[in-house]
């Protein structure tokens, strides 16, 4: 058990944690949530004992060990790869080390046998003779094949090194795990065996990730920081999300009757209890659901932006056409006689390992580039929006204010005052109107963009990765925002949850040319046909 107690931390006049008291208990997985900037990080370091906190201590049992999930990728690059897994667990890695020496030694000294013998048992106990095909089976879980697991991690690319210290951390059984953001640059098949990996992990996991797919999958908990404190709720994150949600409504209907509101309660407890999706997690967490009184649901401080696409025409049934696209860049062939017709109401996902190709692609839809081959066509009543991965270009100016950016986007009758509130409810509210578009932040940039879409009025969308940068609050009002969206959407993202709640047809560039599908997209994943059919044309 891992127990925070009166913990606090500031920095200069900002408070980030004040007398946080929590146990983390064996065999739950806990989601940290948080706005972007309240400290989700922090609060990992301070758990991992990177990071003193001001007052309060952080507590576990000497006898049992903490894994961390290590961010800097370079770190480990003149060790090889199977060793540097095995160095998650530091204990048996300095005892193979010893033994190691001491075996090597031109003279073996009685005092060395005996060291020899003490470091062996050390070794048994900690299960060391099965630590190079345990962390050879994490490997290839997390899709790092056996002919990299000698190599040195200087040789890897940068993803392949993300695998790899996720597979050190969950080396060796560890009885704390802190991961965060352990979804990032892994692609689909990593992410499953992850999920898998933790919901059959029977300690404690506290994990921070923008993911909602992976964190309704694998949590029991969400642990919820907000306003300095941080407060446990039962359940994964869409449970938590539309709880607080029940809650605000029920602060606003303070006059309904009591019997009302445990009736509201029980059938949403009932609901959330039934759709849970694995076994193993779904007993333990019905039976904490089902104790949940009125009391227990709080309603949420966040603020969500209010993301709503109207078009300004209506779309008619010839929307666009491309005929035998390919592209090379740096080289490589990305896009590959790429042909689609594009139909009213389609909301189309691109997905493909090669984020360079779907990049590719929207970039030639859009002008910006041209092709090698092939051509596009699109029709007479649409009119396009664009959210390239890449918004940098927009925010290069200092000589005005958000307000007056906006402007230039927006059509000429629109007031200040309109301004402001289109602004305001995409939370830049009061002096954050005024700042300038240079000093942003990255989410502050994705909140700009967007609302440069929202005033275009245009009927078809194209979102390039949209959800980076983005909190969980302005993802989960974007998605609405697009499933709501009466238009066409192209868009392209590795957000599981965005993919397969918006999309209804599933394109696929592979190196070989495109598998097209209208479906959703865990359809499209678990159709043994198609997977066959991705697979060949990947090779």
């Amino acid at each position: 058990m891992l127990n925070v107690t009166n913990v606090s931390l500031r920095f200069g006049d900002q408070k980030l944690f004040e007398d946080v008291n929590i146990k983390f208990t064996p065999g739950n997985c806990y989601g940290l949530i948080g706005a972007n900037g309240a400290g989700k990080s922090t609060f990992l370091k301070i758990l991992s004992g990177e990071l003193e906190p001001q007052t309060g201590d952080v507590s576990l049992k000497n006898d049992q060990r903490l894994a961390v999930l290590k961010q800097n990728h370079f770190e480990y690059d003149e060790y090889k790869v199977l060793e540097t897994v095995i160095m998650g667990h530091t204990r048996l890695y300095e005892v193979m080390q010893e033994k190691d020496a001491i075996y090597m030694k031109g003279e073996f000294t009685e005092e060395d046998g005996m060291r020899a013998a003490e470091l062996e048992g050390e070794f048994a106990e900690m299960n060391g003779w099965e630590a190079e095909s345990e962390a050879a089976r994490l490997l290839t879980g997390l899709g790092i094949s056996e002919d990299l697991h000698a190599k040195e991690m200087k040789e890897l690319a940068g993803s392949e090194k993300v695998k790899v210290l996720l597979a050190q951390a969950l080396f060796g059984n560890p009885d704390v795990l802190l991961l965060d953001e352990p979804t990032n640059h892994l692609d689909i098949k990593a992410i499953q065996w992850l999920e898998d990996f933790l919901i059959d992990f029977e300690n404690t996991v506290i994990v921070v990730s923008h993911d909602r797919h992976f964190l309704n999958n694998v949590c029991t908990h969400i642990a919820d920081l907000d306003f300095g404190k941080i407060q446990i709720y039962v359940g994964n994150y869409d449970f938590w999300y539309e709880s607080s949600q029940l809650a605000q409504k029920m602060a606003e209907e303070q006059n309904k009757k009591k019997e009302e509101k445990i009736k509201d309660l029980k059938e949403f407890v009932a609901r959330f209890s039934a759709n849970a999706s694995k076994s193993k997690q779904a007993t333990s967490r019905k039976k904490l659901l089902e104790k949940i009184t009125l009391d227990d649901i709080q309603p949420s401080s966040r603020k969500y932006p209010y993301i709503a696409f109207k078009a300004d025409r209506e779309i008619g049934n010839d929307l666009l056409t491309v005929e035998n696209l390919s592209k090379t860049v740096d080289g490589v062939k990305v896009l590959n006689n790429v042909s689609f017709t594009m139909n009213k109401d389609n909301k189309i996902a691109f997905v493909g390992s090669n984020e360079v190709a779907k990049t590719t692609l929207f970039q030639i839809l859009m002008g910006e580039v041209e092709p090698d081959e092939g051509t596009f066509k699109w029709g007479i009543t649409t009119s396009q929006s664009y959210f390239p991965k890449d918004n940098s270009k927009f925010f290069e100016r200092s000589d005005m204010n958000l307000v007056e950016w906006l402007r230039q986007y927006s059509p000429e009758d629109e007031t200040e005052t309109f301004l402001r509130g289109f602004l305001g409810r995409m939370l830049f509210s009061g002096e954050e109107a005024l700042k300038q578009p240079d000093v942003l932040s990255g989410g502050e940039k994705v909140r700009c963009m967007l609302s440069k879409m929202m005033l275009s009025g245009a009927n078809v969308l194209l979102l390039d990765e949209p959800t980076n940068h983005l909190d969980l609050e302005s993802i989960t009002s974007l998605n609405k925002g697009l499933i709501n969206f009466k238009g066409s959407i192209l868009f392209a993202s590795h957000d599981h949850e965005f993919i397969q709640t918006i999309a209804n047809r599933i394109i696929e560039l592979t190196p070989q040319g495109i598998v097209d599908k209208e479906m959703s997209y865990d359809e499209y994943l678990q159709d043994p046909a198609v997977q066959k059919q991705v697979a060949a044309l990947s090779e």
